[in-house]
Formats: structure tokens, sequence, C-alpha cells
């Protein structure tokens, strides 16, 4: 969706809430909300301005719905623009740098955060009875044992997992999926590369993971913010040397 769309249906959802009104040159009539959806344009309009203005709910601050308002008034009758081109793009280019650095230090103060009440997280967790900690920092528990040797991180490992924040949020889980996973131990986080390691076939861990062991400052996706510390319940199925193939493709 582009901008200029994004701005012309933000508008549309103004006029049809009547959140605000313009007397037009010689005429006294308001615009204001349709009492009911009946024509194409109507209805069309109407889910318009729902979409763009969920999309703009992030910006709502940012904009002064009055003064966005005359500016589609003024497009539609074709009357001069109040600023030029540059002038324009000049001010969207202010806010949109001002809203970039607000979300910086959104950003940073919710890693501060996350950092620390993970470091408390894990700091109780220790002491649990089961719970080891490895030089690294990684916590794990044995929730069922395996036998046999224990992969290194140089095989390809098949597992089911579960992963959880710190607060019981689930963000990814294969069993949910009905299918488990195959991949390189070395090409995950450090974490799992570490802690995987250290079981064997059919053995079942709960691992704790510190950030700097996870995806640390930046984060991955949507769930996992900056410096979370991550939790996965581990079911190694089992595990083999990779394809002479899957070595050449490593880089």
């Amino acid at each position: 969706m582009n901008k200029s769309y994004r701005f012309v249906a933000a508008a549309l959802t103004l006029v049809l809430v009547g959140a605000c009104t313009k007397q037009a040159e010689g005429d006294a009539a308001t615009a204001k909300a349709p009492q009911t959806l009946e024509s194409d344009a109507q209805k069309f309009g109407y889910a318009i301005g729902i979409d763009l203005g969920n999309s703009l709910q992030p910006v709502k601050d940012d904009v002064d719905i009055a003064a966005l308002k005359a500016g589609l008034d003024d497009a539609f009758a074709g009357v001069e623009s109040k600023m030029d081109d540059a002038a324009r793009e000049e001010i969207k280019n202010t806010v949109a740098k001002k809203m970039q650095e607000r979300q910086m230090q959104e950003r940073l103060a919710q890693a501060e955060k996350n950092k620390d009440d993970g470091a408390k997280f894990l700091a109780e967790n220790g002491k649990r009875e089961g719970v080891k900690t490895t030089e690294s920092g990684l916590q794990y528990e044995i929730l069922s044992e395996g036998e046999g040797p224990n992969p290194t991180a140089d095989d390809s490992v098949t597992v089911h997992y579960k992963g959880t924040l710190i607060n019981g949020e689930e963000f990814d889980s294969s069993y949910s999926r009905g299918q488990p996973v195959t991949f390189p131990l070395k090409n995950v986080i450090k974490g799992w590369t570490e802690g995987v390691q250290l079981m064997n076939k059919g053995a079942k861990f709960k691992f704790y993971i510190p950030p700097e062991l996870a995806y640390g400052e930046r984060g991955a996706g949507v769930k996992i913010g900056p410096n979370e510390t991550l939790v996965f319940e581990v079911e190694l199925i089992s595990f083999e040397q990779p394809k002479a193939d899957d070595k050449k493709d490593k880089k």
C-alpha cells in the first residue's frame, strides 16, 4: 500500500465518521457519517476507512485531523495547495525521522527491561532443584533420560520442541504443527547448539537460554523482543552426520 493511498484513505475515514467538517464554497452542508451503508460508494469508502484507520493507529498522535481533512478537501476541490511539493516532502521526512527516533528509544527501553527481567528469572531459576547451569550461563534440566551417544555440533538433529518467553507465552512449537524439524545443529542459536549436545537420543530437556545465547538485542520476528530470555522444551528424536552436499553448502 503506497503512501498516497494511505493518506487519502485515512482522510476518507475522517469524512465518513464525521471527525471534522468543512463548509464548501456556497454550500452550508457539512460532511457527516452516513446513517446507513447502502450504495457501493458508501460501502467501499467505509471499508477503506476501517482498514486504513486501523493501519494508522501507531501514528495517530502525529497527525492533526483537521489539517488532514483540509488537505483532502483542497485536493478534491482542485485549489492551490497551502504547501508546495518540497515543503510537503520535508515535513513528511521530519515526522518520519521523529517517529523512528521514538521507536528506537522505546526499543532500547524494552531491551533493558527484558535483560533485567531475564537476569532475575535466571537467578531464581538456577536455585531450583534439578536445574544445572553451564559455564556459558545456559540453564537446563532433564525431564527424561535418553540413551546412547551425544550429538556433536557438526551433526544434523531431528527434534520436537516448544519455545516460550519467561512469562509462559508460547512463540513457536513443532508439537503444534504436528511434525518434528531437522536442521544442522551448528546453524541455530548458541543455546541450542550447546544444549542439544548434552542430550542423547530419546532424551527430553528443558533449556533456559539467556539473551546472549539466543537472539540478543536484535530479537526475532514479532514475538521475541530484544534481549529476551527464552525457555525451550526439546525432545531429541535422532541425529546423524550431515551429508556431503550439506557440508559443501555450509557458508
